[in-house]
């Protein structure tokens, strides 16, 4: 963690990263306390999963057009904006729970707004990342903000969002609205220059100029960008991370690599018991493992970086999800399963910082919204789509099914994209 710490990157960057950490601390304690609520107010399993699926569903639904908007407005403002709106959205929620008029419904209509603000803000909070500090520093950044998402968000917040809740049930949402609005506040003292006009994927038009005799010329010196519809705006986020072999590589890849991962880990709670015959505790364990694996791959990932080349990381972390999903498909030992979960953990961390320093380096800032968002809307898709699946898989077949068929599907994958890898 040390080493982290030791690279200065800036005030504005460190503006940034506390807003991010406050942030993502806030966003855990939700995350905690939002099955509670809905679990104190219905017994029905579907309406408690419900929650989680609210605040999922924009992204698979409006993730495209949050890229739009996050490439046509001052994206600083943008987040700041998002920030405030989602404070206010869970300030009415905790409202409604000291008022005992809570329900279910109301529930799911604030958590779909978050999840819609997160589409704009995480956005937009990614593209604002390279004008904050060098290129060479992208790594130390991406590194450092991972490492606090996953202390914030995945190891601390997560008891802390149960003992608020268990304190209070008004408590954690009131703590996370507060937790936006300082996010807000620090985003303000953040002083970075709006962007200039939206790139897009080659089209351009002229200015017109006014001729000595009243007529008018076309100007080549100052050409602007034309002004499109947003689909057009889509499209050319879409285009730009098609035509681009690597970044279009890492985006297929991590999309069907979410569908084998969240195939198996769907299950994973049932996996944990009947397979590893452990309990709540054991459980809870594991997850313990995963987090630490990550906290030490943010904190490895600039030495990893600076000894081996990308390719060697990429295609070497392909091949340890292969080995993951097989090993834990093969073994009932736990502590053979906490082991390659901290591998796994530690790969996918390093994995997911050399692609966010590989897009923020390699988009073109007018366009960094709509391809960030394009990268998500597959992420999230695949990760969706594995969690359907591995649920009726298991269901019809064994609780190990899953992570063979995970496995399985790696290699493929793996097979697939070595040979794009290599320009790495």
């Amino acid at each position: 963690m040390r080493a982290l710490l030791s690279v200065r990157l800036g005030a504005d960057f460190s503006k940034l990263w506390t807003a991010s950490a406050v942030s993502n601390v806030g966003d855990g304690i939700t995350m905690a306390a939002g099955p509670l609520l809905v679990a104190a107010l219905t017994n029905d399993p579907a309406s408690v999963a419900g929650a989680a699926l609210a605040q999922q569903l924009p992204w698979v639904i409006i993730a495209l057009f949050s890229g739009v908007y996050v490439d046509r407005l001052d994206r600083r403002r943008l987040v700041i904006v998002v920030n405030v709106l989602r404070g206010l959205a869970l300030t009415v929620l905790a409202a409604t729970i000291a008022t005992s008029t809570v329900s279910v419904p109301l529930i799911y209509i604030v958590f779909f707004l978050l999840g819609v603000g997160e589409t704009l803000a995480d956005t937009a909070f990614s593209a604002l990342i390279p004008a904050t500090v060098a290129p060479e520093q992208l790594t130390s950044a991406n590194s450092r903000l991972t490492a606090t998402t996953i202390l914030g968000n995945q190891i601390l917040a997560k008891p802390l969002g149960g003992w608020l809740f268990a304190a209070g049930a008004t408590l954690p949402f009131a703590a996370d609205a507060l937790t936006f609005l300082i996010a807000a506040a620090l985003t303000s003292a953040v002083r970075i220059p709006p962007p200039g006009p939206a790139a897009d994927d080659g089209a351009r038009i002229s200015s017109p100029e006014s001729t000595a005799d009243g007529g008018t010329r076309v100007s080549s010196a100052e050409p602007t960008v034309a002004r499109r519809s947003v689909r057009e705006d889509m499209l050319a986020g879409i285009r730009w991370l098609w035509r681009h072999r690597l970044l279009r590589t890492l985006a297929m890849s991590m999309g069907m690599a979410n569908v084998a991962f969240c195939a198996p880990f769907a299950v994973f709670a049932l996996y944990a018991q009947q397979r590893l015959d452990l309990n709540e505790v054991g459980y809870g364990l594991l997850l313990t493992a995963f987090g630490a694996g990550g906290l030490a791959g943010s904190a490895l990932a600039t030495r990893l970086q600076a000894r081996f080349r990308a390719t060697v990381l990429l295609r070497g972390g392909l091949i340890v999800e292969i080995v993951t999903h097989a090993v834990l498909a093969a073994t009932t030992e736990p502590l053979v399963a906490a082991m390659i979960l901290t591998i796994f953990s530690l790969h996918s961390v390093n994995w997911g910082i050399i692609v966010a320093t590989r897009f923020q380096r390699e988009v073109p800032d007018g366009l960094r919204g709509r391809v960030g968002s394009v990268y998500a809307f597959i992420q999230v898709g695949g990760a969706a789509a594995g969690s359907l699946l591995g649920g009726l898989i298991a269901q019809t077949v064994t609780i190990t099914t899953p992570f063979w068929a995970a496995a399985a599907a790696m290699t493929i994958i793996t097979a697939i994209a070595w040979r794009p890898l290599r320009t790495a």
